[in-house]
């Protein structure tokens, strides 16, 4: 399961230190597919998913590659489990995929970038898994600590794909029309397992979802 660790002991603001590359030697962790994320101020640690997540986050890079291969001026490109730095609220995030323009994907390999920002993200793309489904969602009435969800509208993401595997929900949800000020996407459409995915311009992208699982309750 995901793990909060308090960070009063660390030697440094550890946004600063995800940053930096350093915060996850300094929590001493395995080398395994273990992620450390800085969520709502707080440090995440998760395992690395399993493998029937992996094919979902597969399958929807290769809805992107299929077009490119057809369509020459396709201007999307996509990256996998890609560290996103959203400075503007000290938190940072390593999205399932992302989805950006080719041009920016291009300036960004050349600077040997270890990190993007947001202006520089179209699309961000997130599968729960059951230990830390909670940070990607919309956060519930009890939740105090900001979401994923939140993070993302509050640093200007216009378009978050959410494909949550819980056996009571299994569907992808795009949210769209970030609001800033309070943190919070004001539109959405979903789609349930089984259901094609048409994500709508600038996209014009169909994922078919035929063989989406939900994880084993």
């Amino acid at each position: 399961m995901a793990v909060v660790h308090r960070h009063s002991e660390l030697p440094g603001d550890p946004y600063d230190l995800w940053v930096r590359d350093e915060l996850a030697d300094i929590l001493d962790l395995p080398h395994d597919g273990t992620r450390v994320e800085i969520i709502g101020g707080e440090i995440v640690v998760a395992p690395g998913p399993d493998f029937a997540h992996n094919m979902i986050v597969s399958e929807i890079q290769d809805s992107f590659a299929a077009v490119k291969v057809a369509d020459a001026s396709f201007p999307w490109r996509c990256v996998q489990t890609q560290d996103l730095n959203l400075s503007e609220i000290h938190d940072g995030y390593i999205p399932d995929l992302c989805v950006i323009d080719k041009e920016v994907a291009r300036q960004a390999r050349v600077a040997a970038l270890t990190k993007i920002l947001p202006g520089q993200l179209a699309l961000s793309v997130e599968v729960t898994s059951p230990s830390n489904a909670a940070e990607d969602r919309e956060p519930g009435a009890r939740r105090v600590r900001p979401s994923k969800w939140n993070g993302y509208a509050q640093v200007g993401i216009a378009h978050y794909l959410l494909v949550d595997r819980d056996p009571k929900t299994a569907a992808a949800t795009l949210f769209t029309e970030p609001d800033r000020r309070s943190g919070s996407y004001l539109e959405s459409m979903s789609w349930k397992f089984g259901e094609t995915i048409v994500l709508p311009d600038p996209f014009d992208v169909s994922i078919p979802t035929d063989e989406w699982e939900p994880w084993m309750s």
